[in-house]
């Protein structure tokens, strides 16, 4: 007689990795409003291709990602901070 492969031996699972909490930065420095002026703050939540960070990977809290999203497309639009990453201008492509 075989066994079916649900009632062999397995080991045990050591359960799924839990990452660490991210904590939002501007909650723990208390920052009441995100200026669009400082392109130097915004600039570690855009990525490489010129896009806004989500809240998963940049770790800040919905309140902060709502302000900190108003605060990035209004320097965009003074042209403080770019819409489309440098090497994807001079190729021309849009994707």
């Amino acid at each position: 007689m075989t066994q079916s492969r649900d009632t062999k031996t397995r080991r045990p699972s050591r359960g799924k990795y839990i990452p660490k909490r991210k904590i939002c930065f501007f909650c723990r420095d208390k920052v009441e409003y995100i200026d669009y002026k400082d392109a130097a703050k915004l600039r570690p939540y855009i990525t490489d291709r010129g896009k806004i960070s989500p809240r998963r990977k940049s770790g800040t809290c919905a309140r902060h990602q709502r302000a900190l999203t108003t605060a990035i497309k209004r320097a965009r639009h003074l042209a403080l901070l770019p819409f489309v990453a440098s090497h994807m201008q001079k190729m021309g492509t849009t994707g």
